[in-house]
């Protein structure tokens, strides 16, 4: 009964094995928990990043390079064939971007671990600037020019805004 030690009511079930602290814990609300950014940086990683080798966090950003150089050329390298039909340079494509999936796809996989979503995306967008002026300039012979390297660094300053917290 309610208020009588020892003697069990409706008001008094709580779930099995759990003490007073554990059963009140147990019943919180949602309204009850902490606001979303109250949380520490990075609290949804796993706990073995804060204690990662260097290669840990170099592999992805490693895998994005490689993943950008095999996009760049499926997206830009048909350019330097014009002569060829469309359908063998989308075909061609099409093969050339499943290695760059096969290398983006595990990239973000295991980078998310180390980094934010935001942020993984912020890396690709500077990968990609910097493999496309390469590109440019050395297979389609077409280096940038001023404006184009101001417009970049323009996004290589917003992927730099995405890692502050």
């Amino acid at each position: 009964m309610p208020g009588v030690p020892g003697k069990a009511g409706i008001g008094d079930i709580r779930p099995v094995g759990l003490g007073a602290p554990e059963a009140a814990a147990h019943h919180r609300t949602i309204t009850d928990r902490p606001h979303p950014a109250a949380k520490p940086r990075n609290e949804h990683l796993p706990q073995r990043a804060a204690m990662s080798l260097p290669i840990d966090r170099l592999l992805p950003i490693v895998l994005l390079l490689c993943s950008n150089i095999f996009m760049t050329f499926a997206w830009y390298g048909h350019l330097k064939y014009k002569s060829s039909p469309l359908p063998v340079a989308i075909a061609a494509s099409w093969g050339i971007a499943l290695f760059e999936y096969m290398l983006m796809v595990p990239a973000n996989r295991w980078g998310s671990a180390y980094y934010s979503a935001p942020q993984l995306k912020g890396m690709q967008e500077v990968i990609t600037l910097l493999v496309f002026a390469g590109f440019s300039a050395w297979f389609l012979d077409q280096p940038l020019k001023w404006n184009h390297w101001a417009g970049f660094g323009l996004i290589v300053v917003a992927a730099w805004l995405i890692f502050l917290e």
